[in-house]
């Protein structure tokens, strides 16, 4: 299958190192892509969550697909989330095609484009650091429940459904916080005259305008699997669809690195335990 030209891809919360991560799902995306740019726009691995027990081959695959961009020379930007943050105190680290930063402001075609991840507006995550992780602990877990009871529904021939999509649904506190949070974006935006505000953090996929200010969110690869893809001046939300993809996929990884040379360069689970170790 052709790999299908973008001239950016913006992807968040992919959660790398956790139960609901669709790492296999991000994997196929990856792969039947050729970006000009790819920007990762937080929480992709999750430090906070780590744990040695559980580092799937797909996981590594994921990073290695990531690597074989940045050793083909497209720019690749790792913005930092809350999950990630201990990488903060790397931030402007610099190598070849690859960038750490906080946030990034790009020109598209005359326009400005603020992206960073957005739980700096996320209160709970500025003053309940304790209660946020609790919070993220909890959230694997529901996802993991889902994950069991899908299977079941698939089995069963029934419609799979998501926990956290309805609770997100029927609580309006939760509407109110998604709300105020893309307004908030898009306020501070048009106060420093960006064309675009561009973010992650709270897993719903979004373009829309807000008094002048294009606020656009790319969603996650936990549950709505979307990415934000910027093309010929246009930006859409990508929502995988596993039809269109072949079921061999995953295992052309022929033009990737040789996976014990892989792992020779490339330790995750001992740089992360360095991570955990030595906090910020």
């Amino acid at each position: 299958m052709p790999k299908r030209e973008v001239d950016m891809v913006i992807i968040s919360d992919v959660h790398l190192g956790t139960y609901g991560c669709r790492a296999k799902e991000l994997l196929n995306y990856l792969k039947s892509i050729k970006p000009k740019t790819l920007v990762l726009n937080g929480d992709i691995i999750d430090i906070w969550q780590f744990s040695k027990s559980y580092w799937p081959e797909t996981h590594t695959k994921v990073l290695r697909r990531i690597m074989k961009f940045i050793t083909d020379g497209v720019p690749v930007y790792y913005l930092t989330g809350n999950h990630d943050e201990m990488l903060r105190k790397f931030a402007d680290l610099r190598m070849g095609s690859f960038q750490l930063a906080n946030k990034l402001v790009l020109n598209l075609q005359g326009r400005k484009a603020w992206i960073f991840h957005g739980d700096v507006f996320d209160v709970t995550m500025q003053y309940s650091k304790w209660l946020a992780r609790l919070g993220a602990i909890g959230y694997d877990s529901l996802i993991l429940l889902n994950s069991m009871v899908n299977w079941g529904l698939t089995v069963l021939g029934r419609q799979k459904m998501s926990f956290s999509q309805r609770i997100k649904a029927r609580f309006k506190d939760a509407v109110r916080f998604i709300n105020d949070f893309e307004l908030t974006a898009a306020g501070l935006a048009k106060e420093k005259g960006y064309d675009y505000v561009i973010c992650g953090h709270i897993h719903q996929p979004e373009i829309r305008d807000i008094e002048g200010v294009m606020y656009l969110n790319s969603g996650d690869w936990v549950e709505s699997l979307t990415s934000l893809e910027y093309h010929n001046g246009s930006w859409r939300i990508f929502e995988y669809d596993p039809l269109l993809f072949a079921a061999d996929t995953l295992t052309d990884d022929n033009d990737l690195i040789d996976q014990e040379d892989l792992k020779a360069k490339l330790d995750v689970k001992a740089l992360f335990e360095h991570f955990k170790t030595n906090p910020v």
